[in-house]
């Protein structure tokens, strides 16, 4: 069977498991794990992300991730590459050193938002990397060291996670320490690793009343409504993209577009240049490649001549330009 796509928008919370190859090892000491959080750190921050909780084990991880204004899977693709090419280097070896694809679960924030955050940062002790709470709230390569404040990382939203448990950030803390420690007991949480409502509700299937039929999917934790709601968003996504592809509207007619808003010739908005209006009118041209025709920031950069991440600056840069300005492809796909 082919491989389900993606699920990603703005604003979408993630449960993201990275696993080794065969289950073999994916950080082989700190100078590893060192690596794979500062480029979990850089990617989060350029791309306006929030990271509330990850666990480094040593042949998988575990991150809890808002997407901002990168979609996610440009952000693994940045953070997951670059630590292969690291790695192997670092450890002369060759090929490939992680499981198929990472796994990504969208999650409804309600009820499940704290619940994670506490499976994913109890995962040390669980694995008996460390031995007590006391060891894990000093542990570097899990959130809740950060959590208990002996870790600073600008790219960890320790705040978000803290305003559930109070105002105060000292009793936000007991309290928060007192809510972790009293899921010590309950072990592997396969509702929350797997996703689909099916294991979320531990087993018990509800029907869509109307057309009785599950409603359920393997890369969602959530409700039957949720699970409905995020489809729905993604279907239109996906029909959107695709009646520009039916249409015939690739890069060369959407430059011609944008160069008739800005009066330039379309060669010139792949030419490289800081002039106020040639910067607006590729930021507009990148926005709608990217949001609209389904092209990578990748594949965009090296068409551009810029770096992945000065292209992922510029989409969210055009986003702005475009709803100001009120540009727009309409839902004919015509430009």
């Amino acid at each position: 069977m082919p491989r389900k796509g993606r699920l990603d928008d703005p604003g979408v919370l993630h449960h993201v498991i990275v696993r080794g190859i065969e289950r073999g090892v994916i950080f082989q000491d700190d100078s590893d794990r060192d690596n794979f959080l500062e480029r979990l750190g850089a990617v989060a921050m350029e791309g306006k992300a929030s990271c509330y909780a990850f666990a480094l084990l040593p042949n998988h991880a575990h991150i809890l991730i808002r997407t901002g204004v990168t979609p996610l899977a440009r952000m693994m693709e940045r953070i997951l590459t670059g630590y292969v090419v690291s790695y192997n280097r670092r450890h002369r070896r060759w090929g490939h050193l992680f499981q198929n694809r990472y796994k990504s679960i969208v999650c409804q924030e309600e009820p499940y938002f704290l619940e994670l955050v506490r499976y994913i940062n109890l995962n040390p002790l669980r694995a008996r990397i460390v031995e007590d709470m006391d060891s894990l709230s000093s542990y570097p390569y899990a959130g809740h060291a950060g959590m208990m404040g002996r870790y600073k990382r600008i790219w960890h939203d320790t705040a978000y996670v803290l305003h559930y448990f109070g105002e105060e950030a000292t009793s936000a803390r007991d309290r928060y320490r007192s809510f972790v420690e009293a899921g010590v007991e309950a072990g592997r949480r396969t509702d929350l690793v797997g996703g689909g409502f099916f294991r979320s509700n531990k087993g018990i299937l509800p029907l869509d009343r109307e057309r009785g039929r599950i409603k359920g999917d393997e890369r969602i934790l959530g409700d039957m409504e949720f699970v409905a709601e995020v489809m729905k968003t993604c279907q239109e996504a996906f029909e959107r993209r695709y009646q520009r592809q039916v249409g015939g509207y690739d890069l060369d007619r959407l430059a011609a577009f944008v160069s008739r808003l800005y009066s330039l010739k379309p060669d010139e908005i792949f030419l490289l240049g800081k002039y106020p209006r040639l910067v607006e009118a590729r930021s507009v041209f990148c926005y709608f490649a990217v949001r609209e025709l389904g092209m990578t920031a990748t594949a965009l950069a090296r068409l551009l001549n810029l770096s992945q991440p000065t292209v992922s600056i510029t989409v969210k840069r055009g986003e702005g330009i475009a709803r100001k300005q009120g540009f727009s492809l309409n839902a004919e796909g015509k430009l």
